[in-house]
């Protein structure tokens, strides 16, 4: 099997289906700069701000919302569902694609139709348990399922013959020094060196129980010495913080060079998303994980292998509250010992490598 000449990677909707996608085809760019790489995106979802000024080629087809159960009467709802696939098809032709891999969200489906139309090499990569519908759809069409966790082929029978290649990581994260960085990124932030740090993030949405339970442990995690880093989300309206704080308490509404903030931290306190488990795991974060509590539970079945090896800490959402935080935090972030003992704990479960691993696993999919 020669090079890849040509690859294209659907995936959008979402930061959990845009990063890994991001990673990849900088993966494979590294390895051949020469390759011809073309993303398949919607005209709204969030691949429209990150893919662009990545450089790479940004497709918009069509997609549309599915139905929570997959099965073949699916397929064969023709109308929109065979125009995005004949959208998606003929990019795929006109860039004479070697092979199609999806990271799921609704425009990956088309993606898949037009592959399977033609018979071509699909690889499909799967972050979540239960695997997220289109992805579900488009198993039906291809045996070269990857996925990012350990603990997914246990845990979905449509995953059980999958192969376990980590999740691809921007390398800006996958190749951090958490404490080499450190001092540099507390000083980007305004913070001060000496003092501890937890970092305070709901994902790129934001979590409105997280904002109000730290926003309410403010004044005992200031007295006690501990400074906040918190990104309150985009989408959420601002908690109030006290203004008389001794301590720093930074707040933004959004960071995209989450490696500062990784770095500047001692201790993390974050929803349990496949990217931010993935993250925190490869760079040895400690953690406290709140799961989103209205879904099917994914975000809670992503944290729990990391906590139960030891390397965070898992509390309810409705558990959340600024006396829980106060008993937890102050005692943890001020046990230097205990946090090094999670956050090797959480790199012995993480990898860096989820990126290069899916290269090898495409590559083998092509070539067989």
């Amino acid at each position: 099997m020669g090079p890849l000449r040509s690859v294209v990677l659907a995936g959008g909707g979402t930061g959990g289906h845009v990063y890994p996608l991001l990673a990849f085809a900088d993966c494979l760019r590294r390895h051949d700069p020469g390759v011809r790489i073309t993303c398949l995106g919607t005209p709204r979802g969030m691949e429209n701000d990150l893919i662009p000024p990545a450089g790479y080629d940004l497709r918009p087809i069509p997609a549309y919302q599915l139905p929570r159960s997959v099965n073949m009467n699916l397929v064969r709802t023709p109308g929109r569902m065979w125009t995005a696939a004949r959208a998606a098809g003929k990019v795929i032709d006109e860039v004479k694609a070697d092979v199609v891999v999806g990271f799921g969200g609704y425009v990956s489906v088309p993606a898949y139709l037009a592959a399977w139309r033609r018979e071509m090499p699909m690889v499909i990569h799967e972050v979540n348990v239960p695997p997220g519908v289109a992805n579900r759809l488009g198993m039906k069409f291809t045996k070269n399922i990857a996925v990012g966790f350990p603990h997914q082929p246990s845990q979905a029978e449509s995953l059980r013959d999958a192969t376990i290649v980590g999740v691809p990581l921007r390398r800006s994260i996958a190749a951090l020094d958490r404490y080499a960085l450190r001092n540099a990124a507390r000083a980007h932030f305004g913070l001060r060196p000496d003092l501890p740090v937890l970092f305070v993030s709901g994902g790129s949405s934001g979590a409105r129980s997280i904002n109000l339970a730290v926003s309410g442990a403010a004044k005992e995690l200031a007295r006690n010495g501990v400074q906040v880093l918190h990104v309150m989300g985009a989408r959420n309206e601002p908690v109030p913080i006290p203004s008389d704080l001794p301590v720093p308490y930074v707040t933004l509404p959004y960071l995209s060079e989450m490696e500062l903030g990784y770095a500047a931290a001692d201790l993390m306190l974050a929803r349990g998303g496949a990217m931010t488990v993935a993250e925190v795991s490869a760079i040895g974060q400690p953690t406290i994980y709140v799961p989103y509590p209205h879904s099917n539970q994914e975000q809670r079945r992503n944290a729990l292998p990391v906590v139960e090896a030891g390397g965070g800490i898992l509390v309810d959402d409705a558990e959340l509250t600024p006396d829980w935080l106060e008993r937890t935090v102050i005692p943890l972030i001020r046990d230097p010992q205990r946090l090094h003992t999670m956050g090797a704990a959480a790199a012995r479960y993480g990898r860096r490598d989820g990126d290069e691993a899916l290269r090898s696993f495409v590559l083998q999919a092509v070539a067989r």
